[in-house]
């Protein structure tokens, strides 16, 4: 097995002098070398065979034991120089200071054949010097919905990081999964994560907050020039102009992403800002969840479940808030209030114009026009109203015209509690929908190709993780497979996949797992 490493972050930035692996605070450093802690038994789960292909991996390479001991952490490959960074971050809107990568260790930057890098990243891997009082490991149960999920947001069109392999490492991890005072042993894991960087807002928040200056600006410079590179076209290196240019990049990158969530129903559950990627990518998949009925005041997180600071309908102003405190961060750079205010101005201003279109694509128009945005109004109200599958309602209207209510029942959980002015109501809206499609004259099927192409017929239900979950617990990971196949191809209808594409059962309304998780993992 060969991968050509060109460590970037390792040759260009600042290293922390101290090289053991101890809990420290670690000053005027980006990263921190580190191993990986070695595995006792380390065995595959799952391995996402496309993201395998980018990085030049065979199947000849994924069957061997070199590739379970390399990618569990037992053994390095010429070229790795594995390392842990450094950040500061927010965490529930107040500063933590530093945080760090307290059990993700980066194994390297591979250069892949038509030239990109791709940093690989082992989470769960041991303890580091940002671990804190954590154990830097990981357990099965959180770590299946890592690896699911980072690759059923690639394939929705989501900006993510990848994951590359899922694997048990033989030994049991000590967890209170409720933080209850109830801990028991669940079987360790690791997983294999792949980006193009790793870097967060958090990354450049430690150097502000520290007024260390000097290294803020070199990792601004590195970033700039080798994930926004194009901005050096018409921008002097080094300039406020240059450094302004790049905010709003990242600025509009996060605002395509939380488009994305919202439009598939996805709710992050912990967007502090050691959370958010430099590239608009979604990262960090912990106590996520995902919409079953459309409720917009929904959290998947127990820690979060008193304030609900980050349920779904509050992503928007929250990924605002996280780039206002690194407008905060970048300050230094740009040395211009009034510049970075009107970047984050724009910001809701674009983010509301890309809500516009995305809910006009959810529908079937050619276009949003103005006075759709009543009707989005008046429909999200509806789905709220009554105990709706936002999934199964959208795909609904993108395989048959809906014209009457009673269409829809099988996309309600309680369709036997509506009262006669919410069908009456579901009604008016239907009828003032098909007028709307009518003033577009688009071709029907035209129409519900486009809308099958934006309204995916499989995502990865919270309670067909905790299904994977309990079956990979007792080591049958053939749930995760079959999972992993479908969610590859999410917006197309495949035989025999139905049970995959059902609404929430009862059992898994209050369900741990499925309603709600904590950080524990």
């Amino acid at each position: 097995m060969h991968l050509q490493f060109d460590n970037r972050i390792v040759n260009q930035l600042p290293a922390d002098p101290e090289t053991s692996n101890s809990r420290r605070q670690v000053n005027n450093a980006v990263y921190s070398f580190v191993d990986p802690t070695p595995v006792a038994a380390p065995s595959v789960v799952a391995v996402s065979t496309d993201v395998a292909s980018d990085l030049g991996l065979s199947e000849q390479d994924l069957a061997s034991d070199e590739f379970l001991q390399v990618f569990s952490g037992n053994q390095k490959l010429e070229g790795m120089q594995p390392y842990a960074m450094c950040y500061g971050g927010h965490q529930f809107g107040h500063w933590a200071g530093q945080l760090g990568d307290g059990r993700a260790i980066n194994l390297g930057e591979v250069l892949t054949a038509n030239g990109e890098h791709l940093a690989i990243q082992l989470k769960g891997s041991g303890i580091t010097p940002y671990s804190r009082t954590a154990d830097g490991l990981a357990v099965l149960r959180s770590s299946v919905r890592e690896f699911m999920c980072s690759e059923a947001m690639h394939h929705l069109g989501i900006p993510t990081t990848r994951a590359l392999s899922l694997m048990t490492t033989g030994e049991q991890v000590l967890r209170d999964m409720m933080y209850n005072g109830n801990a028991a042993y669940e079987p360790g894991a690791i997983v294999c994560r792949v980006s193009p960087s790793f870097l967060r807002f958090g990354n450049f928040q430690i150097f502000a907050s520290r007024k260390q200056n000097d290294e803020l600006k070199q990792l601004a410079d590195f970033t700039i020039e080798h994930h926004f590179s194009e901005l050096l076209d018409d921008h002097a290196p080094g300039s406020k102009e240059l450094y302004l240019a790049w905010f709003q990049k990242v600025a509009a990158l996060t605002a395509q992403m939380i488009v994305g969530w919202m439009r598939v129903g996805f709710v992050h559950g912990v967007m502090n800002t050691d959370n958010m990627s430099i590239l608009g990518l979604t990262i960090d998949y912990g106590p996520y969840g995902w919409l079953d009925s459309f409720d917009p005041e929904w959290t998947p997180n127990t820690t979060d479940a008193e304030n609900r600071r980050y349920r779904y309908s509050q992503q928007p102003n929250i990924a605002l808030w996280n780039l206002y405190q690194l407008a905060n961060s970048l300050y230094p750079l740009i040395e211009d209030a009034k510049a970075l205010e009107k970047t984050l101005e724009h910001f809701q201003a674009d983010y509301q114009g890309l809500w516009l279109q995305m809910m006009a694509d959810k529908l079937g128009f050619l276009n949003y026009t103005k006075g759709d945005e009543e009707l989005f109004q008046r429909l999200e109200t509806l789905l709220s109203t009554a105990e709706t599958d936002m999934t199964l309602f959208y795909r609904l209207l993108s395989e048959q015209n809906v014209t009457h209510y009673e269409q829809l029942e099988d996309v309600y959980y309680n369709p036997e509690n509506h009262s006669e002015e919410f069908k009456s109501t579901t009604q008016q809206w239907l009828e003032d929908y098909q007028s709307r499609l009518e003033a577009d004259n688009r071709e029907t099927s035209e129409r519900f190709q486009a809308m099958q192409a934006v309204n995916p017929k499989y995502i990865f239900r919270n309670y067909l993780a905790q299904q994977a979950i309990d079956l990979a617990d007792k080591g049958d990971y053939s749930m995760v497979q079959d999972l992993l196949d479908i969610l590859q191809k999410p917006y197309q209808e495949q035989q025999g996949a139905e049970n995959f594409a059902a609404k929430r059962p009862e059992w898994a309304r209050t369900r741990v797992g499925c309603s709600m998780l904590s950080c524990s993992s």
